[in-house]
């Protein structure tokens, strides 16, 4: 079975094609961060302007890529949220235009739930997938997005943890201008970081109790700039490598120790981390090494997967199609922001 996924949740036009739910024949995705770059964060109306000029293109060189035309596709994955109301709606009516005019197929994806799938992709390059087994607790962490999802099965979750405020990703583009990075800043803060010191500036961690699984990252973005009005001055380039490193090493901490509470008080063994936060190197490589002590198994995916993209859509609405439900929508439960 040919999935063609179609994801316009934010500021990226993704397309791609998938087979079998596992072997991802093409991913193509279109970046706006040139132009949203100019305004230090993402217009939405920019963003949808965007999605209606490229959709179409992607889409054409996602299904060229995989050596298959639309009468080839048996049903097609398309973001329904959450997101941005106007970039979603570019997405979902050009899905549904094409369904209905080659009769083909389609599903209504919630991203968020799609993003831990993405540890069961696999190109066709790398040795042979060796996936996750549910139940597994997922970290979906992202510009705005921070949740623990229990994972029964392709399609029965429950969200067991979320932000209260801010999610990780937000912090990041929000301290990275402050620091006067540029946006998007999750890259150049985790680039500076590695020639900084992470114990310079002792940012708090907002733990709250153990066993609490929500998140708040407001918190920390206020004391970067509490930190900042004290110097009363620019700071330095050595300055900047320490607060970018000591930030970055606040949100990890946060964000592996939830894991580890949320991975013991489910009893789940497998831990999987997706989102565009996660192909931050720190968070990877203190996630890899909690896994290691306590002896769970973790799965991150490509930073290709990571960040959104229509591979994980297409392999969602796959499971959905082959068990012939309606898949899961997140937006049902109170405590999951959208």
């Amino acid at each position: 079975m040919l999935i063609l996924g179609i994801e316009t949740s934010c500021d990226d036009t993704s397309a791609a094609v998938v087979e079998e739910g596992t072997l991802v024949r093409s991913s193509v995705v279109s970046s706006q961060d040139e132009i949203h770059g100019l305004y230090g964060g993402i217009v939405p109306e920019l963003a949808s302007r965007r999605h209606i000029e490229m959709i179409a293109p992607v889409v054409g060189e996602a299904l060229d890529r995989a050596g298959v035309t639309l009468d080839g596709i048996d049903g097609i994955g398309v973001t329904v949220g959450p997101g941005l109301v106007g970039s979603l709606l570019i997405g979902l009516s050009f899905a549904k235009a094409v369904g209905y005019a080659k009769a083909i197929p389609f599903v209504g994806v919630n991203h968020i739930m799609a993003h831990p799938l993405a540890a069961f992709l696999t190109s066709g390059s790398e040795d042979p997938l060796v996936g996750p087994e549910f139940p597994l607790l997922a970290l979906v962490v992202s510009g705005g997005h921070t949740s623990l999802i229990l994972y029964e099965g392709f399609n029965t979750a429950r969200v067991v943890g979320c932000t209260r405020d801010d999610a990780a990703g937000e912090a990041f583009d929000k301290v990275a201008k402050l620091l006067g990075l540029g946006y998007p800043g999750g890259a150049v803060i985790d680039r500076l970081a590695r020639e900084g010191d992470a114990k310079a500036v002792p940012f708090k961690r907002t733990y709250l109790e153990r066993g609490n699984l929500e998140f708040s990252f407001s918190g920390i973005k206020t004391a970067v700039l509490q930190h900042l009005k004290k110097l009363e001055r620019k700071p330095t380039e050595d300055e900047i490598k320490d607060i970018a490193a000591s930030f970055q090493e606040a949100v990890v901490d946060v964000l592996v120790r939830k894991v580890q509470w949320g991975a013991e008080e489910t009893g789940v063994n497998t831990i999987v981390a997706a989102g565009g936060v996660a192909c931050n190197s720190r968070l990877r490589e203190r996630l890899s090494v909690m896994a290691g002590v306590e002896g769970f198994k973790l799965f991150i995916p490509p930073p290709a997967f990571c960040s959104d993209n229509a591979a994980m859509v297409a392999l969602s609405a796959f499971h959905t199609l082959r068990e012939g439900n309606e898949g899961l929508s997140l937006n049902a439960n109170p405590n999951l922001e959208i």
